[in-house]
């Protein structure tokens, strides 16, 4: 399908630079093809769903995965920032690099001052051990493991998605209003950020209300939420993320269904697992792997019921799937009415809660 049927034009004021607080104080777009749209908040999540209905979240956390440093090469030093993306071995990962034109094998980057003035100058030091000509840039550390982990964890940033760093600085809020209350594995460099919304309270009034919740493990990188650059969606490549869904819940799920109940998928990285463990009869298997699926209309989904969601970014290969979920033309008319009706975009934004359109849709 052609890029640019996902488009359309999103104010930049639409953009959230801060979450509403308390977080299930936010808006929620309730889309139910073909009877239209439904103004609702957060806290009416209850109330939308039945009860025996399992809520799935991701229970991803985000590491501080943005560093600074300097490049250092014949005597001459250059500011280098990269964004860690992909951990490839016990000290060696991947990660998109800023500027990666100026970075080659070899060649030694040396990140110092870090958060709260922690210093790891002549620690936290990485070989460049490929740079394959995209931005990715493969790095090699002097450190390994858990010592590794902790001076990352030190002196690294939240890697608040561009669209919000590009109009304010990171602060310390950030720190926890970027982690969802579900956070427990270490790996995310992109929060699943419709999790962002649940609250203790809220949790409590879904199991008041008889609404399970289960967790799965998608450790989010930056490609889910980059604007595809082709012009046709088949010629673009998903980036891998590794995810799991263990045995336990995959058996929960499939006992839910068979019962008649409802999977809701709390956000796209939930969804994309999902269907990723899914046979083609409806099946959920344990799954421990990389996942690339790249999901667009003519999609058949397998697994998920309903999601929930934030707002996504135009062009962008999350648009895509809701569009694939409820109808590319709905979910223009929605995200129309969105913005028309002061709903707050992308990572800190409102929320959607999203069913399917009826009999699946191509459009």
């Amino acid at each position: 399908m052609r890029v640019d049927l996902f488009d359309f034009d999103l104010p930049e004021e639409r953009i959230a630079l801060r979450p509403a607080r308390p977080r299930d104080a936010a808006r929620m777009l309730v889309v139910r093809p073909p009877d239209g749209l439904d103004d609702r908040g957060v806290r009416d999540l209850p109330e939308l769903l039945r009860p025996g209905d399992i809520l799935v979240v991701n229970d991803t956390r985000v590491i501080h995965a943005e560093l600074h440093g300097t490049r250092d090469r014949d005597g001459s030093s250059v500011a280098v920032s990269v964004t860690l993306i992909r951990r490839t071995g016990p000290n060696s990962w991947d990660s998109l690099a800023r500027p990666a034109k100026r970075l080659r094998a070899d060649d030694r980057i040396h990140f110092g001052e870090g958060r709260e003035n922690v210093c790891l100058v002549g620690t936290l030091d990485a070989t460049v051990t490929a740079n394959d000509g995209s931005g990715v840039v493969s790095l090699a550390f002097d450190m390994v493991d858990a010592a590794l982990d902790e001076a990352i964890a030190a002196a690294g940033h939240v890697p608040l998605p561009p669209y919000i760093a590009g109009r304010r600085a990171e602060d310390a809020s950030d720190d926890a209003d970027y982690q969802t209350m579900f956070a427990r594995a270490e790996g995310a460099v992109a929060a699943p950020t419709a999790g962002l919304h649940f609250t203790p309270e809220l949790l409590e009034r879904l199991r008041e209300r008889g609404v399970g919740v289960a967790t799965v493990t998608l450790h989010v990188g930056p490609g889910t939420f980059l604007p595809v650059k082709t012009d046709d969606t088949t010629t673009h490549r998903m980036h891998a993320e590794w995810g799991e869904v263990n045995a336990a819940t995959a058996a929960r799920l499939n006992a839910a269904r068979a019962a008649g109940a409802r999977i809701v998928a709390v956000g796209t990285t939930s969804l994309r697992l999902l269907e990723s463990a899914t046979e083609a009869d409806g099946t959920i298997r344990s799954f421990a792997a990389a996942t690339n699926i790249f999901i667009t209309p003519g999609y058949r989904f397998r697994a998920v019921d309903v999601l929930m969601t934030n707002f996504h970014l135009p062009r962008s290969t999350l648009f895509m799937l809701v569009s694939a979920f409820s109808g590319r033309e709905t979910m223009l008319s929605a995200y129309r009415h969105a913005i028309a009706s002061g709903y707050r975009f992308y990572s800190y934004g409102d929320a959607s809660l999203l069913f399917p359109a009826i009999g699946g849709t191509d459009d």
